[in-house]
């Protein structure tokens, strides 16, 4: 009998420094292949952030961690009883590359816990191994399992030595007790470890499902195929996270900032106003869409403006709830010592007027100019205006060294 079809309840995300295996563990743990892009497949690295869905379960014949499955069968025992469905669980891969910070910050918008994944044959730690670590850190994200991967290619003195200076790395630290699981994704060796892992140190967190409903976009897309008749084109996509309140198909909906509109030379950003067609999760439709996972929202939309995640970094609400939206912000901030992601580790300079910094909040990232500059306070123009949805989410501050925006810290709006 197969488990039950269920919406996720958590989400998880699978970061960690390029080619250390996130997408090759992700297929262990769910069957999908989350690099489906053509860049990415040539390249050989996720570029935008990909999802993929698992149903974990427990047989009770077996004594744990073996008991631990992702499938209505135990291959340990090989016992006719079907293992108890636990939960489902959205992974969510986000890319390694240094280039690509921006993008993986944004994923932490939408994450309840993480698995840190270190590559057992490389030295430990690689630079965005770290920026990883602290950029989880700062989003506040402290439910996380270290996955030490790729065991299968070093000696056993090898890989107790690896986790030794993973054990240091974090002593003292907000992860301190996390837990470190040897695996090898390739071979899906020690995944019913990780599960038993993931099951204890990632629960779900209570949901309000009373409160104003908000999603946070983290992909939009057109669904339709090059020449598809005009009569048969599908409304445009948007994918992210529901953080609080629900969703229901037919329910008018507001996306903030909205559309980009450029007159005489000026730009501004007009909400944009449509109905929910369809709410899906992998493969299944639901009527209602709550907290935990990530949706696909089908809409009415023209697909032109949801193609090629035109709409990432929106916030998605009921059609009646005003949220400011900022094309100025006065924000508390924290610089970091050293600048994390680079190998030199250099001191991180004050900031100064006139500086151009990255600002992420939520899933939205903005180019900023800073027009004042005070000890613990700083006052940013931005390039693209924000939806402020939660007056107590963290923003991250990123600057550009040697060509590459490097995490150097984080605020909180006030104004």
């Amino acid at each position: 009998m197969p488990w039950p079809v269920v919406q996720p309840e958590v989400n998880i995300g699978v970061v960690g420094h390029v080619d250390h295996g996130k997408t090759t563990l992700v297929q262990a743990l769910t069957g999908v292949w989350t690099s489906k892009h053509s860049e990415e497949l040539k390249r050989g690295m996720t570029i935008r952030l990909g999802y993929a869905e698992a149903s974990f379960g427990l047989c009770k014949t077996c004594k744990a961690p073996d008991g631990y499955v992702n499938e209505p069968s135990c291959n340990a025992c090989g016992s006719d009883e079907e293992p108890e469905f636990l939960r489902r669980v959205s992974f969510l891969d986000a890319p390694g590359h240094e280039v690509l910070m921006a993008t993986m910050l944004s994923g932490t918008a939408v994450l309840d816990g993480a698995i840190l994944v270190v590559a057992a044959n490389e030295p430990f730690p690689q630079p965005q191994t770290r920026e990883h670590f602290v950029a989880l850190g700062i989003a506040g994200i402290n439910r996380i399992v270290i996955v030490q991967n790729k065991v299968d290619v070093v000696s056993r003195e090898a890989a107790v030595s690896q986790y030794n200076q993973i054990r240091e790395f974090i002593k003292g630290s907000w992860a301190e007790g996390a837990e470190i699981v040897p695996v090898s994704a390739l071979h899906k060796i020690n995944i019913d470890a990780l599960i038993e892992a993931l099951e204890r140190k990632i629960p779900t967190p209570k949901r309000d499902s009373t409160l104003d409903p908000f999603m946070l976009v983290i992909r939009s897309f057109d669904v339709n195929r090059p020449g598809t008749p005009y009569n048969e084109l599908k409304g445009g996509v948007i994918g992210g996270s529901i953080v609080q309140g629900v969703f229901e198909v037919n329910q008018e909906i507001k996306i903030l900032p909205g559309l980009r509109i450029e007159e005489k030379g000026k730009v501004s950003y007009k909400p944009i106003y449509t109905e929910i067609s369809s709410l899906r999760f992998g493969d299944q439709e639901y009527k209602y869409a709550k907290p935990g996972g990530l949706v696909a929202m089908g809409t009415y939309l023209d697909p032109s403006i949801t193609k090629a995640d035109s709409l990432i970094g929106s916030v998605v609400t009921s059609a009646k709830v005003d949220i400011p939206v900022l094309w100025k912000i006065t924000s508390t901030y924290n610089l970091l010592e050293r600048v994390v992601g680079s190998k030199e580790m250099s001191k991180v300079d004050p900031i100064k007027p006139k500086e151009t910094l990255l600002i992420t909040l939520g899933s939205a990232t903005s180019l900023g100019v800073v027009t004042r500059a005070k000890h613990d306070e700083l006052e940013i123009e931005l390039k693209r205006p924000l939806a402020i949805w939660d007056k107590k989410a963290r923003l991250v501050i990123s600057r550009q060294i040697g060509g590459r925006w490097r995490l150097v810290g984080w605020g909180q709006v006030i104004a």
